[in-house]
């Protein structure tokens, strides 16, 4: 895939440096370390995946966009990956064909998404037209607060959270208990039961 890809864009005069990583540690590295304008990454790497490695590029406020790379047409891993922060979302079967259109996409401050699951965009921009504030009391919840009850809503344990959001497992739970003060829940997995009941809402 690697191969195939690389000798497309070999072929484009507007690629100024095509560089490779053999797994997500190594890419993060490299990032980190060298200026570039994309990153195009697995979402299922070794060592470290796509969504791990954007997340810290987040963290660290490195400025290259990243784009997935990807067989899953699974619309929660679709939107793990927006939420992110991606600037893209390449199927590999389709990524020989769009692999030129997507980088141009993004190198002009745009977006990309494999045709196939383009309706997922559309999707995303309807659940985000609809106000969160229409959860009774959500808007008494601070941003941190709804990014943790959004993790909550995956089903993730505090521990998972913390690990994603490079925090301690105890500020997690911190979170949890006052999200629950502020939502008036009260009684066994009631936040679990709340977010998995709001999760479209929550994306």
């Amino acid at each position: 895939m690697r191969k195939g890809i690389r000798a497309v864009l070999e072929d484009e005069p507007e690629i100024e440096r095509l560089v490779e990583a053999e797994n997500g540690e190594a890419a993060f590295d490299k990032l980190n370390k060298e200026v570039f304008d994309i990153a195009l990454v697995d979402i299922e790497m070794p060592k470290m995946g796509g969504i791990g490695l954007l997340q810290k590029v987040m963290k660290e406020k490195i400025k290259t966009k990243i784009v997935f790379l990807t067989m899953h047409k699974d619309k929660d891993v679709f939107d793990q990956a927006m939420n992110a922060g991606a600037s893209g979302y390449l199927l590999k079967e389709n990524a020989v064909d769009d692999i030129v259109e997507c980088l141009h996409a993004v190198q002009q401050g745009g977006y990309f998404i494999s045709p196939a699951i383009s309706g997922y965009l559309v999707q995303r921009l309807q659940k985000q037209a609809e106000p969160l504030s229409t959860i009774p009391y959500v808007d008494q919840l601070t941003n941190a607060e709804r990014a943790i009850l959004k993790h909550i809503a995956e089903e993730k344990t505090s521990q998972q959270i913390a690990d994603e959001l490079f925090i301690s497992p105890k500020t997690v739970e911190n979170h949890r208990n006052n999200i629950s003060k502020k939502l008036h829940l009260s009684g066994t997995h009631s936040l679990l039961k709340f977010a998995l009941s709001n999760k479209d809402l929550l994306k």
